[in-house]
C-alpha cells in the first residue's frame, strides 16, 4: 500500500472520529502518526507548497469519504435512539477529560490563573448554549446573515479541529448546529455546507500558528480554557431522566463511551 493511499485512508479514520462528539480529529491524527506533519503542512504552507497541498489533499480527501459514508448512519441513530445516543455522547465526553487534564498539567500543580481560563471557558459555553433555538433559527433562516453566521461558527469548529483533545462536532452539538450538519450533509444542502466549510477553512488557515504558539507557550492555560468549555457543554448535553424501558441502554452506551475514549486518550498521552 503507497504511502498516498495510506493517507487516504487515515483521514477515513479522521473523519469519521470529527463526526463523533467526544472523539477528537487532532487525537485521532496523533495516534495516527500525522498530526506534527498536518499542523506543520498548514502553518507552513508556502514553502513547499505542491508536497504540503498533496499531503492535505490525501487527508481532506478521505476525511470527506469518511464524513460521507457514516453521517447517515449516525442521524438515523440519533433519530430512533435519541437519549441513548445523549448518554453515548455524555461518556464520550467526560472520557476526553482525564486526556486534556494531563495536557494540562504536566507540572502537578494547578494555579490561580489556570483556574480563572477554567471558569472563563466554563462560562463560555454556558453564554453560547443558553438559548439554542436563537442559534438553531440563525442557522436555518435563508439569506446573507445566516451564511454569515455559519461562516462564524466554522471558525469556531475550525479551533477544535486543529486542537488534539478537543471534538469537532462536540463544538457543534455545543453551538446546537451537530444534528442541523448532519441533516445537511446528507441532503447535501449546499449553501449551509459551503457557508460552514469556508469558516472552517478560514479558521485552520488563520488559526493554526496561533495555536501552535499558544500550546508551546501557554500549553496549561490552553488545555485549562478548553477543560472548562468542555464541562460546561455536559449541561446543554444532559438529556435528563431518561425512561425506564431505556436507562439499561443508557447506561451501557455511557460507559461504552467512557471507555473508548479513555483508552484512545490513555494511547495519546503514550504516544
Amino acid at each position: 500500500m503507497t504511502k498516498h493511499v495510506k493517507n487516504f485512508f487515515k483521514g477515513m479514520a479522521i473523519g469519521l472520529a470529527t463526526l463523533i462528539p467526544g472523539a477528537s480529529g487532532g487525537t485521532m491524527a496523533i495516534i495516527l502518526g500525522v498530526y506534527d506533519k498536518m499542523i506543520h503542512a498548514i502553518s507552513s504552507f508556502l514553502k513547499d507548497w505542491k508536497r504540503n497541498f498533496l499531503f492535505l489533499a490525501e487527508l481532506g480527501l478521505g476525511s470527506a469519504v469518511g464524513i460521507l459514508l457514516f453521517s447517515r448512519l449516525l442521524e438515523s441513530a440519533i433519530e430512533r435512539y435519541p437519549a441513548v445516543m445523549q448518554y453515548l455522547f455524555m461518556g464520550l465526553i467526560i472520557g476526553g477529560l482525564p486526556t486534556l487534564y494531563k495536557k494540562s498539567n504536566s507540572s502537578g500543580k494547578i494555579t490561580l490563573s489556570d483556574l480563572i481560563f477554567f471558569v472563563l471557558g466554563f462560562i463560555i459555553v454556558l453564554l453560547m448554549t443558553s438559548e439554542p433555538e436563537v442559534v438553531v433559527n440563525m442557522a436555518t433562516a435563508r439569506g446573507f446573515l445566516s451564511m454569515i453566521f455559519l461562516f462564524l461558527a466554522g471558525i469556531i469548529i475550525a479551533i477544535a479541529l486543529v486542537l488534539p483533545g478537543i471534538s469537532g462536532s462536540f463544538m457543534l452539538l455545543a453551538l446546537g448546529l451537530y444534528n442541523l450538519t448532519l441533516n445537511a450533509i446528507n441532503e447535501f444542502n449546499i449553501p449551509f455546507l459551503i457557508s460552514v466549510g469556508l469558516g472552517i477553512a478560514a479558521g485552520v488557515l488563520g488559526t493554526t500558528k496561533i495555536i501552535e504558539q499558544m500550546l508551546q507557550k501557554y500549553p496549561s492555560k490552553t488545555y485549562m480554557l478548553i477543560i472548562g468549555f468542555v464541562t460546561g457543554s455536559l449541561i446543554s448535553v444532559f438529556p435528563g431522566i431518561p425512561p425506564k424501558t431505556q436507562i439499561f441502554a443508557c447506561v451501557i452506551f455511557f460507559v461504552l463511551g467512557l471507555a473508548a475514549i479513555l483508552c484512545l486518550g490513555k494511547y495519546d498521552i503514550d504516544v
